[in-house]
């Protein structure tokens, strides 16, 4: 029987729901630790419970915390596995995290749920028992960080969140699961390619996000400017276009040496520099902006604090992009 670790860290998967309010919050006892003999049969279990934090008050000191826990258990027990239960607010950034910087080829499952343990029509359980028979099954070595919940494995570098309440929210835009869960059988049929490590012992840069938007000035750039940034990730417009007036504060925030890193806020496609006009995609790669292939902001936001632990040249940085 395979040796998996169990990461408790709370969300919805661990709360209740007040019948009288309908307000759905912690209480005092996960559900998940009471009724973890449901999955007991498929492998031999080593559970934990780091913190319980509903997933907004989530930060990469939790996120380095999980990935601490696991090296732990790979070099002292040997385990086979790890599944993590995660609030789905920030699931996906905890899981893009771990993705890039725990070096193993043992599957790492974080799963979450969209009703509470006590509501009607709960999935919390049913995700959890799957996350477990995903991490015990052999295909599911050497394919990253994956994502289950609603009987579909994703990547963790595709998948997003795209609806606020529904139990198939987890999405992977353009690209789809790259496997299903049935009653009988995990089943893939994708793998994952082109994947990365960087590796890191402490987090200490701090990185800001920006949507762009219609008629937006270069006002927040300049107040960036003045809070000391390490790093800047801007979900741009259409293939990577921003207003002409936010030029100037960038500008500004490249001649001091902060790394400035494009998405798009369309959440299909990549980001190129096509448009020649001012602030067109074009002018923008000239100026020193680097372009993300295909990750949404949120995640662009982890991989840049991550390179800022490895380097500040820009070249380097760049690569990390590529």
């Amino acid at each position: 029987m395979k040796k998996i670790l169990i990461l408790h860290t709370g969300g919805t998967i661990s709360m209740y729901e007040d019948k009288r309010s309908g307000e759905v919050k912690p209480s005092g006892t996960n559900p998940l630790l009471e009724s973890a003999q449901a999955a007991g049969h498929l492998a031999d279990l080593i559970v934990e419970e780091p913190f319980q934090l509903p997933s907004p008050h989530i930060t990469p000191r939790e996120m380095l915390m999980l990935k601490e826990r696991i090296e732990h258990h790979l070099e002292k027990n040997g385990i086979d596995g790890a599944v993590i239960t995660h609030g789905t607010d920030t699931l996906e950034e905890t899981a893009y995290f771990l993705d890039l910087t725990v070096d193993t080829d043992i599957p790492i499952v974080v799963t979450g749920a969209m009703r509470s343990s006590n509501e009607i029509g709960s999935d919390g359980l049913y995700n959890f028992i799957a996350a477990v028979r995903t991490a015990v099954h052999d295909e599911a070595r050497d394919k990253g960080v994956l994502v289950v919940l609603n009987d579909e494995i994703h990547s963790a570098k595709n998948v997003t969140k795209t609806h606020t309440s529904n139990v198939s929210t987890f999405q992977s835009p353009q690209y789809g699961p790259i496997g299903i869960i049935t009653k009988k059988a995990i089943l893939f049929h994708h793998q994952p390619i082109g994947r990365k490590k960087i590796p890191v012992n402490a987090l200490s840069k701090r990185v800001e996000l920006l949507k762009a938007y219609a008629g937006m000035d270069a006002s927040l750039f300049f107040a960036l400017g003045e809070m000391k940034i390490d790093g800047l990730v801007i979900e741009a417009l259409g293939q990577g276009n921003l207003p002409p007036q936010v030029l100037p504060g960038i500008r500004k925030l490249l001649e001091e040496g902060i790394p400035i890193v494009l998405v798009s806020r369309c959440f299909n496609g990549t980001v190129e520099d096509v448009y020649q006009y001012e602030g067109g995609g074009a002018q923008l790669k000239r100026m020193g902006i680097i372009f993300s292939n295909g990750l949404n902001g949120q995640k662009a936001r982890i991989q840049l604090m991550l390179a800022l632990e490895r380097t500040k040249d820009p070249e380097k940085i760049k690569e990390f992009f590529q």
